[in-house]
């Protein structure tokens, strides 16, 4: 009986240590790629897709009944390309360079009385960027942090040029500046991390160039034209 109780209790005092070692075996989750906390500079990559648009303000013309209205008719999906240089500032903010190029487009659409008067105005762009952001991340929990991100992207439009025998007579600025802001998660794997962000970009400036074109009653039923767009990105770093 005695060796019985001994063998019982042997058997207990296992079972709870078994138990408590496999309590802090779970709780001690490993931490994936550490040293990157603390690269005072770190770099990689992102590839993203995006949607412009266009803030539309119409003239003071637009309204009389014979005049022309516009707006943007549907958001068709673009990409972008950055290449990312970050700097450490603390442990939770960081200042990101983040320069590269997006292609898109957006319809343009005009409305004459009630009625649709044209909708060939399909303006591309192919934007150079020069996106300078300051993130923000939240305390590392396991292997993932949250962030929002913020700061300011001049931005070069190389694809502005109205196009006449395409019906499309839209002439754009070749410079803008938008102001931008978003937030997202970073995942830390064994060897990199990869991060998703949503962020969105509004142009602060009025793009629409103030020069006749040979029809200029599209570019007359727009008192101010501002872009914007709104992009979903995936970083490599």
């Amino acid at each position: 009986m005695n060796k019985l109780n001994g063998i019982i209790a042997v058997m207990v005092l296992l079972c709870c240590m078994t138990t408590d070692v496999s309590g802090q075996l779970k709780q001690k989750k490993v931490l994936n790629y550490q040293q990157h906390d603390h690269k005072v500079i770190h770099f990689g990559f992102c590839l993203g897709l995006n949607a412009m648009d266009f803030n539309v303000s119409p003239s003071l013309s637009d309204y009389r009944n014979d005049s022309l209205l516009s707006n943007v008719s549907e958001l068709s999906p673009g990409f972008h390309i950055q290449a990312v240089s970050a700097l450490r500032i603390t442990n939770n903010l960081e200042l990101r360079f983040l320069p590269g190029v997006a292609f898109g487009s957006r319809a343009l659409q005009f409305f004459k009385s009630g009625k649709l008067y044209d909708d060939h105005h399909q303006i591309e762009s192919s934007y150079i960027e020069l996106p300078l952001l300051l993130k923000y991340k939240s305390v590392r929990v396991d292997n993932m942090r949250g962030f929002i991100i913020g700061g300011l992207n001049p931005r070069i439009d190389l694809a502005k040029t109205y196009h006449e025998d395409e019906g499309i007579y839209m002439d754009l600025k070749l410079n803008d500046l938008c102001y931008e802001m978003g937030g997202g998660f970073d995942f830390y794997f064994p060897y990199f991390k990869l991060t998703l962000e949503i962020r969105g970009s509004w142009g602060i400036f009025n793009i629409l160039e103030e020069r006749s074109t040979p029809q200029p009653e599209f570019q007359n039923a727009i008192n101010k034209l501002r872009s914007s767009v709104y992009l979903f990105s995936i970083y490599i770093e």
